[in-house]
């Protein structure tokens, strides 16, 4: 069996920032109320007609830099968003005519904020059969031109950002040593019953003989909601189970792993995550700070940041894990 690895990373997001205190004054908040419950400090949003496959294509166009792979070398396209350019062609679709290479599989993922990890099980699993020698995956969100920025907006808006991040994912070169860039495994779950616990209605095929009227836009069914309590309770136990799934399934323990990359949904998430696995707080490398919930980007961007920092070198075990609308949840174990 062909064993797989990461090849190259990369990330964009664009330029313009906004604080909490631009937040603020949007809606009724404030940046310690923000800071306190969610540890974000500020989030990259989009400008004027800039679209989600302008985001991957910056990010996919980085990591074949970072792996010394040309876009004509790609095989496969996986691209995991839930804010898509358009209902349909999907993502991968666009992204491919961006990056100039026709006649290759184009595959959309919606696993939401499960969706890169969920995509680099595939690709791991088409490089492992020998399907596909070099597979681009690109987690892309452009979040800001779908939230509600009024007040009635605050719980959800104040969380979520815009970016990209991609990886190339290759076979490696022989039998790998345990040493060696590889990855040793994914695990992918969902529980459709708590779908409505965070999720957009509308437009949908699920209401009466219109995806869309002017009823569902005045009740604002076109907003994103959430019950932030059961997202919480539920990621708080899903997240860790998926990561010592991943460890047993290698015969690996939590001290051996170097880093742990995250999926950013809130930092008080992610600080009970490593308490209830006691993860020392320096092996965990978080972005939300910077960055806020990028849903399918916030890994891959994880990745190529703790890269840039230098926390994240050649030869370090890591693991992932990201939990999210569906729910859906998963993990990775990899050696950079």
């Amino acid at each position: 069996m062909i064993k797989s690895r990461i090849l190259g990373v990369g990330s964009y997001v664009p330029p313009r920032v906004y604080t909490n205190d631009d937040i603020a004054a949007m809606m009724d908040t404030s940046d310690e109320w923000i800071r306190q419950r969610t540890g974000i400090e500020q989030r990259h949003w989009v400008e004027g007609a800039m679209n989600t496959s302008d985001l991957a294509l910056a990010a996919s166009e980085r990591a074949l830099e970072s792996a010394k792979v040309s876009k004509g070398e790609i095989d496969c396209i996986i691209a995991a968003t839930l804010t898509p350019d358009h209902d349909f062609p999907g993502l991968g679709c666009f992204l491919q005519a961006k990056l100039g290479v026709p006649g290759i599989p184009a595959i959309d993922v919606r696993e939401q904020c499960s969706g890169f990890l969920y995509g680099l099980s595939i690709a791991d699993q088409y490089v492992r059969t020998g399907t596909y020698k070099r597979v681009l995956v690109v987690g892309a969100e452009v979040h800001s031109k779908g939230l509600d920025r009024s007040p009635a907006g605050r719980d959800v808006s104040v969380l979520f950002g815009d970016g990209a991040g991609a990886v190339i994912v290759g076979a490696c070169e022989g039998t790998p040593k345990e040493s060696d860039s590889q990855i040793y495994s994914t695990h992918i779950h969902a529980d459709g019953s708590y779908a409505k616990e965070l999720w957009v209605a509308a437009p949908g095929s699920a209401f009466g003989k219109d995806r869309i009227d002017h009823e569902l836009i005045d009740s604002r069914e076109h907003f994103p909601k959430m019950n932030g309590k059961a997202v919480f309770l539920h990621a708080a136990k899903r997240m860790p189970e998926a990561v010592m799934e991943a460890l047993e399934k290698n015969g690996k323990k939590i001290e051996e792993v170097d880093l742990f990359i995250f999926h950013q949904a809130n930092l008080r998430i992610n600080e009970m995550v490593g308490k209830q696995l006691g993860i020392p707080s320096e092996k965990i490398f978080n972005t939300i700070q910077k960055f806020a919930n990028t849903t399918a980007a916030t890994i891959p961007i994880g990745l190529d940041e703790a890269v840039k920092a230098g926390r994240l070198k050649k030869g370090m075990l890591v693991a992932s894990a990201a939990f999210g609308s569906g729910f859906t949840w998963a993990s990775a174990l990899y050696r950079w």
